[in-house]
């Protein structure tokens, strides 16, 4: 039994204090409106966990714009281009100049929640670490959250609350049986992923398929390279000792006039692919963002950027909602969301279906992969789709 209890009062209870979450509350400690964030691990574990690194345009531009971007701006590499090898052959897709001047920019989102914590903490926002949320009540007029600390069960009473929990989190499941629709699907491959003391060996991110599978060189800084490599879904690292994994990325990334730095390996981790969507994503005066809500397959880079882009449009209803009392825009966050939310998961779907072998070669899969790979390459109308979607189609 709990030891002791408090209740606290605020108006927008979140929970979560990844991307998401620290974005709604900075966005609306602002506007004058207050936050509480729980987070279940501790802040060294928050700033640790090695996640994405690509922002997309429309990321950046919004941490600009509630002023937590400056280290950003001084230490990230910008990408005007990516590059995508088939089978041995190349093409560079110029996003900059197919987008109108958008770009991607490689900052870790460790570096991101570090950025975000502190600015929150420098403002006075209260984020309590190692504080659990188990339950969530009274949606229907007077929520609050549950929550253990230290042993102890405590409570926050809010007016509305921000479910920026993750799948795992509670507040999806605190949603009645019945409201929710879920759509989900299983790839039947997985990344083995490397973190390496190298420096990159390309100064873009090159996407490869090749007949072993899929491999992804990215970047994290000037001496820290992240690449990936296609493995099956039932596999474990076990079977990917450091030899193989510089073996398979040298045969798949391989092309004329082009070689891969090998290191130190730091961190090495296995993923299998997935996605999910869970509609609506509101519920009375409970909103649900980022991945408690959805997820997409990494190749595209946006389960990040989808969180943000969703506490972007959740902020806007509040604000509103709190300034003239309007909840218009509040009501309507699911429907605003869920095309965007669709539409990233065509583009991500796409991108991991051409890239990852899912057939032997000269095979009819096969062929339809050359296919696609073939427009791109001669389509600017192919190319540009691609790099709009890669970069973020401007917000309204």
């Amino acid at each position: 039994m709990p030891k002791s209890s408090r209740v606290k009062n605020t108006q927008v209870g979140i929970i979560g204090a990844g991307p998401a979450g620290l974005v709604l509350s900075h966005r609306l400690h602002q506007m004058g409106i207050g936050s509480i964030v729980l987070e279940s691990r501790s802040r060294e574990h928050v700033e640790g966990r090695i996640r994405a690194g690509v922002l997309e345009q429309n990321t950046v531009d919004l941490l600009t714009s509630i002023g937590v971007a400056d280290r950003l701006h001084k230490e990230a590499l910008v990408h005007h281009g990516v590059e995508f090898r088939f089978s041995g052959r190349s093409t560079r897709i110029p996003l900059t100049n197919l987008t109108g001047g958008r770009a991607i920019y490689i900052y870790g989102q460790r570096q991101v929640l570090k950025d975000l914590i502190q600015a929150r903490l420098d403002t006075g926002g209260e984020i309590l670490f190692e504080a659990e949320a188990t339950r969530v009540e009274g949606l229907d007029n007077s929520p609050h959250i549950c929550y253990e600390q230290g042993g102890n069960e405590h409570t926050i009473q809010c007016e509305y609350v921000a479910g920026c929990d993750g799948f795992h989190g509670v507040s999806r499941k605190s949603i009645p049986n019945g409201v929710l629709k879920e759509y989900s699907h299983e790839y039947p491959f997985g990344w083995v992923g490397i973190l390496a003391d190298v420096p990159p060996s390309t100064e873009e991110l090159i996407y490869a398929f090749h007949a072993n599978g899929f491999a992804l060189h990215s970047l994290r800084s000037p001496t820290c390279s992240r690449l990936y490599v296609q493995s099956d879904i039932d596999d474990n690292l076990e079977n990917w000792p450091d030899e193989r994994i510089w073996a398979e990325l040298h045969v798949r990334l391989a092309t004329d006039g082009w070689s891969l730095n090998e290191g130190p390996i730091l961190e090495k981790t296995f993923a299998p692919l997935r996605t999910f969507v869970a509609e609506p994503m509101q519920y009375q005066r409970l909103f649900l963002a980022g991945d408690a809500a959805h997820i997409v397959p990494p190749t595209g880079a946006k389960g990040l950027n989808l969180a943000v882009a969703d506490v972007r449009v959740l902020s806007q209803g509040l604000i509103k909602r709190y300034e003239s009392g309007c909840d218009e825009l509040l009501q309507r966050y699911s429907e605003t969301r869920l095309g965007s939310v669709w539409r990233t998961q065509g583009f991500s779907n796409f991108i991991t279906k051409l890239m990852h072998l899912q057939a032997p070669i000269d095979t009819f899969d096969y062929k339809l992969q050359e296919a696609a790979f073939d427009y791109i390459c001669t389509s600017e109308t192919a190319a540009r789709a691609l790099a709009e979607n890669y970069v973020g189609i401007p917000e309204n």
